[in-house]
């Protein structure tokens, strides 16, 4: 009798039923921590030493958040009372704990550095160099938690001057349009329309994100307003793999589909992706300028249509698909990548219908997808292809809740926007360094498993 041996599936979860010590090493072997400690050390033997074990800080800042450590406070104490802790965190019995302030210190560096966004790009690419992310989806979607600073009280805005009745003169409509058009030139760049993003550099999108706190607004599953002052994580995820493939921080106020285009060109310009087709989001991210940047990348577009005071076209139903004398819809057959062209049937309606012989039927209807990028996309709107795809998005909304529930991402620590933009580099890095760690015990045990 044949013996089949099941494939282990070790998960995150695993990862943290370890013990404390085998947990650690496995997170922390994903860092580059010789490019972290490089980073924050000091450039020059001039001025005072520093008697500080700068790389066991960091490694406690890290275990800070697998911990679910609330505070930098208790970390301290942990550190002061548990000297099985203090060594697992790497410092020797001898070295003195740091104070919050050094914390605080280290937390400035990190920030100034930006260090923690090239380890984050190491990590994933390191996954993708060891086989571990092979998605052809990608899927992106926000999510919102509060600040540590105090909302501001709320202005009262001065009435407005009732405007002048009647059309403008020729004259003082020309200079009301040229007033507009050097506001708009003026706005920043994410406060100007979506599609000034497609001319922008990467470089550019990322150092001009707003990162202040701000009172932000959405509907929750009920339908109802939910208001919360601080900020957005913006996140673009493998699908099968889970990992948080690009990462965006902003305030709280910034419109999803505005985080889009930085997201897509973050993929495209810095990691090596060759199996990926794919990009799937929700209704919020419905605008042109993002099918645009998706065509221009190479790949296909499964975003929901947001019906924003459209009339239903005539000759096709809701999925833009076109429809038969009996208003019938025409069924999505294939897509020929080479003219970039969607193919339809006809309708199975068609086998009984009285004027299938009349010669008056199209059979087969073709459609160029860059007739309307929006509407017609590979696989088309309403097909099993293009609603399995969809199903994927579901991926970025389980890692959102993972931050939230085991990382610590809505305990935010730090006041203004740059240190709380380092908590938050902080629990995506611990999330992909968990990932991998998993990864890796995983590959090893089926290794051992076919070996054996």
């Amino acid at each position: 009798m044949t013996i089949i041996r099941q494939m282990s599936l070790f998960g995150v979860q695993e990862l943290f039923e370890m013990e404390p010590t085998h947990r650690y090493d496995a997170i922390i072997s994903a860092l580059n921590l010789d490019k972290m400690y490089h980073a924050v050390s000091k450039r020059t033997h001039l001025g005072a030493p520093e008697d500080l074990n700068y790389s066991a800080m960091i490694i406690s800042v890290f275990i800070r958040i697998v911990e679910r450590i609330p505070t930098v406070k208790a970390l301290i104490k942990r550190l002061k009372e548990d000297i099985a802790f203090k060594l697992n965190c790497d410092f020797l019995v001898s070295d003195p704990i740091p104070s919050e302030a050094s914390y605080s210190r280290l937390i400035t560096k990190l920030e100034e550095s930006k260090i923690l966004e090239v380890v984050q790009e190491q990590v994933i690419t390191q996954a993708i160099a060891e086989g571990f992310i092979m998605d052809d989806t990608v899927a992106i979607d926000a999510t919102h938690f509060e600040a540590r600073d105090q909302a501001p009280p709320k202005q009262v805005k001065p009435d407005k001057e009732p405007k002048k009745r009647g059309r403008k003169s020729n004259e003082e409509r020309e200079k009301w349009l040229a007033d507009q058009a050097e506001k708009e030139a003026n706005l920043p760049l994410f406060e100007k329309k979506i599609e000034t993003q497609l001319d922008a550099s990467l470089s550019e999108l990322r150092a001009q994100v707003p990162k202040d706190p701000k009172w932000g607004i959405k509907k929750n599953s009920e339908g109802k307003h939910v208001f919360w002052f601080g900020y957005k994580g913006h996140l673009a995820v493998s699908t099968t793999s889970q990992y948080i493939v690009q990462s965006l921080f902003s305030s709280g106020n910034l419109n999803d589909g505005k985080a889009a285009i930085p997201l897509l060109k973050g993929m495209h310009e810095r990691l090596s992706l060759p199996a990926l087709r794919y990009e799937t989001m929700d209704a919020g991210y419905d605008y042109e300028p993002i099918y645009q940047q998706i065509y221009t990348m190479g790949h296909q577009s499964v975003i929901a249509y947001n019906k924003r005071n459209e009339s239903k076209p005539e000759g096709f139903n809701q999925h833009f698909a076109l429809t038969c004398f009996r208003e019938h819809a025409y069924r999505y057959d294939s897509y020929d990548a080479k003219y970039e062209t969607l193919k339809y049937t006809q309708p199975k309606e068609c086998v009984n219908c009285p004027l299938a012989h009349e010669g008056i039927c199209q059979k087969v209807h073709k459609v160029k997808i860059t007739t309307d990028l929006r509407r017609y996309t590979a696989p088309a709107r309403g097909s099993k292809a293009w609603r399995n795809i969809f199903k994927r998005r579901t991926a970025v909304e389980r890692v959102n809740a993972y931050l939230k529930e085991f990382y610590q991402l809505n305990n935010v620590r730090y006041r203004t926007g740059k240190r709380a933009k380092v908590h938050f580099d902080l629990v995506t890095l611990v999330y992909n360094a968990s990932k991998l760690a998993a990864d890796r015990i995983n590959a090893r045990l089926n290794q051992e498993n076919q070996a054996a």
